[in-house]
C-alpha cells in the first residue's frame, strides 16, 4: 500500500512559452547603487568579440530569468552537430539556465551562473566551450574545469565526452586518490579539456614536467561556493596566477556567498550574472516535500518501513556522519534491502563503484553523507530521505535537489525527531512555507520492530569488525589517523 499523497500539477519546466524577462543593471565606480558589489578592475585584455565597458567605469550586467526555455538549442546559437549530440542524449529543450547562459557565452562574455541544483548547468558551459573548440585552430589544452569533488569531476568529464562525441573530444580527469603517473601520461597527450579538483591539479603544475596551462582559453569553476567551503581558495589563487590573462571564465554556483563574490572579482572580467532562482531557498515545482515526526529511538524502524513503502524506487538516504552512513547501509542490507554506502572515507574506486551500481540500479538505495549532495548526475532518483536533518537550510536545498531533476517529479521526506523541531522550523522558514506531514500508521510501522532489532545487532557486530580492520590500517570511520604524514590537498572534502 503506497502512502504517497497526490498533489496538483504545477506545470513543467517547459510549458510556458513566454520570453524570459530580463533586468539589466549597470553599476559604476561611483557606487550610486550601494546594493551592487563593485567589480574589480579588469586584469586581462578583452577579446574583440566581447563588448567594451564605458570608459572610466566597470560594468556588470545582471539578468534575472523568470520565464521558460526556448524551443531548441539551435535557437540559442548552437551549431547543428552539437544539437544532434543533445538530441542523442535526450536533451529535448534547453533549461532556463541554458537558455540564458549559452547565448551570452557564445558572445564571448564572462559569466556568473546562479541556478538551483539539477538545472542543467553542466551543458550550459560545456556546449559553448565545445563550439569554441570546433572553431579554434589550436585545440589542445583548450578548456579547464575545476570541481570540488572527484565524483563531480568525473560527471563533468562524461558530459564533455558525450556532447563532444562527434568531434572525438579528448578529456583528462585529474583528481586526488588516483595514480599521478597515469594522470601525467594523460596530460602529456595534450587533451582538449582538463577536468580537475584543485589540489591534484596544483600537484601536477608543481611536479609534472612539461605541463602548463598557458594555452587555456576557457576556465570553468563549477559549484564555486562548494569549492570555497572546502578551503580550496588559496589553491585556486595559485592556479589563477598561472592561467593566461586572455581567457573566458565561467563561474557557476548554487548560492552567491561573500567568498564567491570575492572570487568573481578576482577572476572574471565584467561578467554577466544569470540568476535563475529568485529565492535563495527555492525548490523546483515538481518536487513534493514532506516530513515524518517520529521518536528518536524508533528512527531505524521507520527508515526500514519507509524503504519498504518505496520498494522498487531509487532512494538516496542522507545522514550527517560517515559512521551513520555505514551503519544504516549495513542495517538495510541485513533486512534484505539493496543498500550501498557513499562517503569520503571510501577509496576512490569504491566510491565510483557505489555510484555505478546505483546508476545501473543493481542497488536501489544509496546511503550518503553530503559529499553526494552536490552536483552528482543521478537522473533517475525518485526519493530523497533525510535520515538526519542537515544543520542548515542551504544543505537541505542541495540534498533534496537530487530528485525532481530536469522537469521530472520527485519526493523528499525528512525524518524529524523531538530533538529537531526547532531546526525543522528554521528550514521551513527559509523555504517560506509549511510542509505537509507524510502519513504513517505507527502500529503498522512497529510490526517491524523485532526484525529491525535483529538487524541492529548484526550492524553493531559488523561495525565493530570494520572499526578494528580500519584501525589496523591507520584509519577509522570516526576519523583518519594520518600517522603524522602529510594530508593530501584534495582530502579536505567532507564526508
Amino acid at each position: 500500500m503506497s502512502l504517497i499523497k497526490k498533489r496538483k500539477a504545477d506545470g513543467s519546466l517547459h510549458e510556458d512559452k513566454r520570453t524570459p524577462s530580463k533586468r539589466v543593471k549597470h553599476t559604476t565606480s561611483t557606487h550610486t547603487k550601494p546594493t551592487a558589489p563593485k567589480p574589480a578592475k579588469e586584469s586581462s585584455p578583452r577579446p574583440s568579440s566581447a563588448p567594451s565597458p564605458v570608459a572610466g567605469s566597470t560594468s556588470e550586467v545582471e539578468i534575472e530569468a523568470n520565464g521558460r526555455a526556448l524551443k531548441s538549442f539551435q535557437d540559442l546559437g548552437i551549431i547543428q552537430s552539437l544539437c544532434e549530440a543533445c538530441a542523442a542524449l535526450g536533451y529535448k529543450a534547453p533549461t532556463p539556465i541554458q537558455t540564458e547562459a549559452i547565448p551570452l557565452a557564445l558572445q564571448g562574455r564572462d559569466l556568473i551562473g546562479l541556478a538551483e541544483t539539477g538545472s542543467g548547468k553542466t551543458a550550459a558551459f560545456a556546449l559553448p566551450i565545445l563550439q569554441a573548440l570546433m572553431e579554434s585552430p589550436r585545440t589542445s589544452l583548450f578548456g579547464l574545469c575545476l570541481a570540488p569533488t572527484r565524483e563531480l569531476a568525473y560527471q563533468i568529464a562524461q558530459a564533455f565526452e558525450a556532447l563532444g562525441s562527434l568531434i572525438s573530444v579528448k578529456v583528462a580527469v585529474v583528481v586526488g586518490g588516483m595514480d599521478m603517473i597515469s594522470q601525467s601520461i594523460a596530460l602529456g597527450k595534450r587533451p582538449h579539456i582538463v577536468v580537475a579538483t584543485p589540489g591534484r591539479l596544483l600537484d601536477h603544475l608543481e611536479n609534472t614536467k612539461g605541463f602548463s596551462l598557458r594555452s587555456i582559453k576557457h576556465l570553468v569553476m563549477d559549484e564555486a561556493d562548494r569549492l570555497l567551503d572546502l578551503d580550496f581558495g588559496a589553491i585556486i589563487d595559485k592556479i589563477l596566477k598561472v592561467l593566461p590573462r586572455e581567457r573566458r571564465t565561467y563561474l557557476f554556483s548554487a548560492t552567491m556567498t561573500s567568498k564567491v563574490e570575492s572570487l568573481q572579482r578576482a577572476s572574471l572580467s565584467s561578467p554577466l550574472r544569470v540568476s535563475i532562482s529568485t529565492n535563495k531557498y527555492q525548490t523546483v515545482s515538481t518536487l513534493l516535500q514532506s516530513y515524518c515526526f517520529i521518536p528518536h529511538k524508533d528512527k531505524d524502524i521507520y527508515v526500514a518501513w519507509l524503504m519498504n513503502e518505496f520498494a522498487s524506487k531509487s532512494v538516496i538516504i542522507f545522514t550527517r556522519t560517515v559512521n551513520e552512513t555505514q551503519r544504516i547501509a549495513i542495517l538495510l542490507r541485513a533486512l534484505g534491502l539493496g543498500a550501498i554506502p557513499l562517503h569520503g572515507q571510501l577509496s576512490q574506486s569504491s566510491r565510483l563503484g557505489a555510484l555505478g551500481k546505483f546508476r545501473a540500479r543493481s542497488r536501489d538505495i544509496l546511503v550518503a553523507t553530503d559529499v553526494a549532495a552536490r552536483g552528482l548526475d543521478i537522473p533517475s532518483v525518485d526519493v530523497v530521505l533525510n535520515f538526519d536533518l542537515p544543520h542548515n537550510s542551504e544543505t537541505y536545498i542541495h540534498r533534496v535537489g537530487r530528485t525532481a531533476r530536469a522537469g521530472k517529479s520527485g519526493h523528499a521526506i525528512s525524518m524529524v525527531t523531538q530533538y529537531e523541531i526547532e531546526l525543522w522550523q528554521r528550514i521551513e522558514t527559509a523555504l517560506g512555507k509549511k510542509l505537509g506531514e507524510y502519513e504513517t500508521d505507527r502500529e503498522e510501522v512497529m510490526i517491524l520492530g523485532e526484525h529491525v532489532g535483529e538487524a541492529q545487532r548484526m550492524a553493531i557486530r559488523e561495525m565493530k569488525d570494520l572499526h578494528e580492520k580500519r584501525g589496523t590500517k591507520g584509519a577509522t570511520l570516526r576519523g583518519r589517523k594520518l600517522g603524522g604524514g602529510k594530508r593530501g590537498r584534495d582530502e579536505t572534502e567532507e564526508g
